[in-house]
């Protein structure tokens, strides 16, 4: 007898995505896939029985990660690369099946997975970080800048990387943590404070969390993470009775 689930003798069996919180995982997707149409999707354990995490990068650097139900229904998918695209068909047409995986296209670290919370913050005050910025760049593209001209590209990465919030923790020898524009625009930009505004509390729904975790800054709201790498220092040394050549 054939067990349920198991591939008849002689055939191999289709892998599956595990996905079973489509709702969740189609929201996340969709977003994805406006902002780039050609993004991988990686699929690990979440750490939690019966939960999945979606990890993907946005085009200005920023990896994004929303945890949803499911898990991997088969033993070699436990961590796999698929074109979100793809993923996002089958959930769509109501198939199980894994999309063809794609494990060389991703080329990202994650941000570990201990890390400490250094701040709350209010989600209607990073909506409002968010649509200000927009409005400069909207601003500064029709009117430039001190009455020059400045390309649409140059003016969105200098958004990007301004210091919307710069968190102070306590502690004499505590460093302030940055967190830059492009962690704003990504929980902002895949939907992750949801539709609700309010004051944020340490319990509160409406809360967004400023964690830190090795070189890694992070944002936390209610329906899913950006996370950014802090660059690295370099030290130059230079180099003394080298001859030339």
């Amino acid at each position: 007898m054939t067990r349920p689930g198991a591939a008849e003798p002689g055939r191999v069996a289709t892998p599956t995505h595990g996905v079973t919180g489509v709702a969740d995982a189609g929201a996340f997707l969709a977003r994805l896939v406006r902002l780039d149409p050609v993004a991988p999707v990686r699929l690990r354990p979440a750490g939690v029985p019966g939960r999945v995490a979606l990890w993907a990068r946005l085009p200005w650097q920023v990896l994004v990660v929303r945890t949803v139900a499911g898990g991997p229904a088969d033993a070699d998918a436990e961590d796999v690369t698929v074109a979100a695209a793809e993923l996002l068909a089958e959930l769509e047409r109501g198939g199980a099946a894994l999309p063809a995986r794609r494990d060389a296209q991703w080329r990202w670290p994650l941000p570990p997975v201990r890390g400490r919370q250094v701040e709350t913050l209010p989600a209607a005050d990073l909506r409002r970080i968010a649509d200000a910025a927009a409005g400069t760049l909207r601003t500064a593209s029709e009117q430039g800048v001190a009455g020059r001209a400045v390309g649409q590209r140059a003016l969105r990465d200098a958004l990007l990387d301004h210091v919307a919030v710069l968190v102070t923790p306590d502690g004499p020898a505590a460093a302030p943590v940055e967190v830059p524009q492009r962690l704003v625009q990504g929980l902002v930009r895949m939907g992750f404070l949801g539709a609700a505004d309010g004051p944020a509390t340490d319990h509160d729904a409406n809360a967004v969390r400023v964690r830190v975790a090795g070189r890694w800054v992070g944002l936390v709201g209610p329906y899913g993470a950006a996370w950014l790498q802090k660059a690295t220092d370099l030290a130059v040394t230079p180099l003394a009775n080298r001859p030339n050549g």
